[in-house]
């Protein structure tokens, strides 16, 4: 399993310690930051010309589409939650299984999924080619013109401008110690205390490194039925892998339900409550899972000069 180093974690409230606040977005070339955006929402890069990537990650709600399992092609859903977009540079590998090392191979995915878009670039590249202001921007900004790989790129390109900063807890990380109220000090506090941060680290408060879902027991194999997930393993093959998941991030948590991979908790409350009892072992009390779930919503950052709803 591959995990990080953990920073000791502070003693009081500190704007120091395992969590840090977003980057500025990364200046990179417009044109090409444009070209992905038109193609993130573009659904000819599916087969039936109506599946785009913002289908599945939608901007307007939280970056993703709040749904359990995502709806592709002829209304086929796949088996995971889809993570949120937003942020999504931030991690450390793409994917609840970690099969993406970049944004770039994560972009070329759902073209060829067959639940997805269930499409590939000889299809792709004709159909997109026929658009006459597409040909001209892919010469102008790649020498080899459209390919695949610079599909992809330009679509990696806007996606790493998907950063929602400004969130409340950044502004505290930043030293203004006001913009938390005395709850959600003290749902930082236990955020800390509990060892929630020994995985929910780093800039994305999660998203850079594997763990197993069930430290402290089974969530996946309870008396509600649920099917366990290989996970990891579905990468690895390694028995120690399955129902190893990358750590998710943490970021506008509170505007992406349904939450784990399965989307089986459909409240942030009940997500807290799950990982207390199988990540950490404790029986969270209500005064615990109010104060939790109050740090928790103050990740919520602003897209174009909005607070994500």
């Amino acid at each position: 399993m591959v995990s990080v180093d953990t920073p000791s974690l502070p003693g009081t409230l500190s704007g120091s310690g395992p969590l840090l606040p977003l980057p500025p977005v990364p200046d990179l070339p417009a044109d090409k930051v444009a070209l992905g955006k038109r193609l993130f929402f573009d659904p000819r890069l599916s087969h039936n010309d109506k599946v785009s990537c913002a289908t599945c990650h939608q901007l307007e709600s939280g970056g993703s589409d709040r749904l359990p399992v995502s709806v592709g092609i002829d209304g086929r859903k796949g088996g995971i939650n889809a993570p949120t977009v937003f942020n999504s540079s931030l991690n450390f590998v793409q994917f609840w299984d970690g099969r993406a090392a970049s944004l770039e191979e994560q972009a070329a995915g759902p073209v060829h999924n067959p639940l997805e878009m269930a499409s590939n670039w000889a299809e792709v590249i004709p159909k997109l080619s026929r658009d006459e202001s597409y040909r001209q921007d892919f010469s102008r900004i790649y020498q080899q013109g459209m390919t695949g790989e610079t599909i992809v790129d330009a679509i990696a390109a806007y996606e790493r401008t998907l950063l929602t900063p400004n969130s409340r807890f950044d502004r505290f990380l930043r030293g203004d110690k006001a913009a938390l109220d005395p709850l959600e000090h003290a749902g930082y506090q236990r955020f800390l205390d509990y060892g929630c941060a020994s995985c929910h680290q780093g800039v994305g408060v999660g998203g850079n490194m594997f763990q197993r879902f069930g430290v402290m027991g089974s969530y996946l194999k309870d008396d509600a039925g649920r099917q366990a997930d290989l996970g990891r393993f579905n990468v690895t093959g390694l028995d120690q892998d399955k129902n190893v998941f990358k750590v998710p991030s943490l970021r506008n948590v509170a505007v992406t339900p349904p939450y784990f991979h399965d989307g089986s908790a459909g409240s942030l409350e009940e997500a807290v409550i799950v990982m207390g009892r199988f990540q950490l072992g404790r029986e969270l009390s209500t005064e615990d899972v109010n104060a939790l779930v109050a740090f928790l919503r103050t990740l919520t950052g602003e897209w174009e000069g909005k607070r994500l709803q």
